[in-house]
C-alpha cells in the first residue's frame, strides 16, 4: 500500500469530486425536510413541539458525531470510517421514507445526524490525497459543499413535495448515499491510519457527548422552554461541569479523544473559536431572507413567493460559493489562508450591509446573496487549511473535526438569537404575528455585527512561517506528543 507523499496519488483531481460529492450529500440530508417542517404536525398528527424534535435530534447526533468519528478516521483510517459513516445515512433515510409515527421520525433523523462526520473527515482526507501545490483549492472545494448542499437541498425538496410524495425526498437521498458509497469503495484509496496503535478515548467521548447534547440542546431549546426555565439552566450547568471535567481528563489521559495541548496553539485556538462567529453570522440570512421571500407581499415587506420558488431565488447564493471556493484556494496560497478568511468575513459582513438596502426584491434579495455566500465560501475554505497547517498528520481528522463542531456550535446559537429577535419584533397581520421589518433588519444588523467580530479575530491569528504550508515537520510532531 503506497503512503501519500508531497506529490500527492494519481488521479487525486478524480478523488476530490467524489469527496465532494459525499459532503454534498451529507449536507442535504441537513436542509431537505425544512420545507416539510409546516407540514410535520399534520402528517403524523401532532403538535409542532413534538414535529421539532425531528430537527433537533439531528442537530444533537451531529454534535456527538463530527468530533468522535474524526479521532476514529485517524485511528483506524478515513476512508472507513466515510464508508461506516454512510451507513446511518442510508438507514436513517429509509427509516424517514417509512416512518409511521413522530417518534420513528426522530429516530430516523438522529440516525442522518451520524452521518455529519462526513464533510469533515472528507475535508481532512485530502492532506493525505492532493499535492501540497493544489491542497489549498481542494479544501476550499470540499468546504463549498456544506453551502450547495444546503442551497440546493431546499428547492430540490420543495419541488419533491409540490409534485410527488414527500417520502420520495428521503428514498431518493437513500439511493444517492448508496451511489457515493460505491464511489468512495472504488476510486478513494485506503491509506494508513495517521495515529494506528493509539487506543480510543472512550471515557473522554463520553464526557464530550454529554456535554455536547446538554449545551446545544439547552441553547437550540432555550427560547421555547424559557430562557431562566429550570430545565435550560440545569442543562447549562451540566454542559459547563461536564465539559470542564472533560478537559481535565483530555489533558491527563495518554491518548486524549481531542488534543487540547493542539487545541490551545494560538493558530489553532484562535480559528476555533472564530468559526463559531463564522457560523453564527452564516446562518443570519439562512434564516431571514426565505422568509422575507414567502411572508404576503401584504404585509408591505414580504415578497409573496412560493417555497420552490424561494428555493430557486436562494439556489444561486449556494451555488456561488462552489465557483468561488477555487479562487479562494490561489488566494490562500499567494496570501495565505488567515488574508483569506479575514477577506471572506469581510465580505460577508459588507452582504448583510447590501441586504439592508435591497430587502424590497427578490433580484436584489438573490444578488446580496451572492455576496454573502462568496464570503462564506471564502472563509469555510480557509479555516480548515490553517488548522491542517497547525497539527500534526495524526490528529487531521480530530481537529478538523473540533473545529466543524464549532462552525455547528455558532449555526445553533445563530439560529436560536436570531429565532428570539424575530419571535420578539413581530407584527399583527390579519390575527396572525408574523416577524416584523423592524426584526428582520435587527437580524441582518447583528449577523453584520457578529462577522465584524469573526473578522477582528480573524486578524488577529498569528500568521504561520513561510516555511511552514500544510505539513508539520516530524520533530514538531514528535514534541507536541510529548
Amino acid at each position: 500500500m503506497s503512503k501519500p507523499t508531497s506529490a500527492g496519488i494519481p488521479g487525486s483531481g478524480l478523488a476530490v469530486a467524489v469527496l465532494a460529492s459525499a459532503g454534498i450529500a451529507s449536507s442535504i440530508t441537513q436542509t431537505m425536510v425544512t420545507p416539510l417542517i409546516p407540514q410535520l404536525p399534520g402528517i403524523f398528527d401532532t403538535s409542532a413541539s413534538n414535529t421539532a424534535w425531528i430537527i433537533t435530534a439531528t442537530l444533537l447526533a451531529a454534535a456527538v458525531a463530527v468530533p468522535i468519528s474524526g479521532r476514529l478516521g485517524d485511528l483506524f483510517g478515513k476512508r472507513r470510517m466515510l464508508l461506516i459513516l454512510a451507513l446511518p445515512l442510508i438507514l436513517g433515510s429509509i427509516v424517514c421514507a417509512m416512518a409511521p409515527t413522530v417518534e420513528v421520525m426522530i429516530v430516523g433523523r438522529a440516525l442522518q445526524g451520524l452521518g455529519s462526520g462526513i464533510v469533515p473527515l472528507g475535508i481532512a482526507m485530502l492532506r493525505d490525497l492532493v499535492p501540497k501545490e493544489r491542497l489549498s483549492s481542494a479544501i476550499a472545494t470540499a468546504s463549498a459543499t456544506l453551502g450547495v448542499g444546503g442551497a440546493i437541498g431546499m428547492p430540490i425538496s420543495a419541488a419533491v413535495i409540490d409534485f410527488a410524495n414527500w417520502r420520495a425526498l428521503f428514498y431518493g437521498s437513500a439511493v444517492v448515499t448508496l451511489l457515493v458509497v460505491v464511489a468512495i469503495w472504488k476510486l478513494i484509496p485506503a491509506l494508513p491510519a495517521g495515529a494506528a496503535g493509539q487506543r480510543f478515548d472512550w471515557l473522554g467521548a463520553i464526557g464530550l457527548g454529554i456535554g455536547l447534547i446538554s449545551l446545544m440542546l439547552a441553547v437550540s431549546k432555550g427560547s421555547s422552554w424559557g430562557w431562566a426555565a429550570p430545565l435550560t439552566l440545569g442543562l447549562f450547568g451540566m454542559a459547563a461541569l461536564t465539559l470542564l471535567l472533560w478537559g481535565i481528563w483530555e489533558t491527563r489521559t495518554k491518548d486524549p479523544l481531542v488534543d487540547l495541548r493542539t487545541a490551545v496553539i494560538p493558530r489553532v485556538l484562535l480559528t476555533n473559536i472564530a468559526s463559531i462567529f463564522v457560523g453564527f453570522g452564516m446562518y443570519a440570512s439562512m434564516l431571514v431572507m426565505p422568509q422575507i421571500l414567502q411572508l404576503p407581499s401584504q404585509t408591505g415587506y414580504g415578497l409573496g413567493q412560493s417555497i420552490l420558488a424561494a428555493g430557486l431565488w436562494m439556489a444561486p447564493g449556494g451555488l456561488m460559493m462552489l465557483v468561488l471556493s477555487p479562487v479562494g484556494g490561489r488566494l490562500s496560497d499567494a496570501r495565505g489562508p488567515k488574508f483569506t478568511l479575514v477577506l471572506g468575513v469581510s465580505v460577508i459582513a459588507v452582504g448583510y450591509c447590501l441586504t439592508l438596502l435591497g430587502m424590497g426584491s427578490a433580484w436584489s434579495l438573490m444578488l446580496t446573496s451572492l455576496v454573502i455566500n462568496g464570503g462564506v465560501a471564502l472563509a469555510y475554505g480557509a479555516m480548515p487549511a490553517i488548522i491542517m497547517g497547525a497539527v500534526p498528520r495524526s490528529e487531521t481528522a480530530a481537529a478538523n473535526g473540533f473545529n466543524t463542531l464549532m462552525r455547528s456550535l455558532g449555526t445553533t446559537t445563530g439560529a436560536a438569537v436570531i429565532g428570539l429577535v424575530l419571535a420578539q419584533m413581530t407584527t399583527d397581520f390579519g390575527g396572525a404575528s408574523l416577524p416584523s421589518e423592524s426584526g428582520f433588519r435587527a437580524a441582518l444588523i447583528l449577523g453584520a455585527g457578529i462577522s465584524v467580530v469573526a473578522a477582528i479575530l480573524a486578524a488577529c491569528i498569528p500568521s504561520a512561517a513561510k516555511k511552514r504550508a500544510i505539513e508539520v515537520d516530524a520533530s514538531q510532531e514528535l514534541s507536541l506528543n510529548k
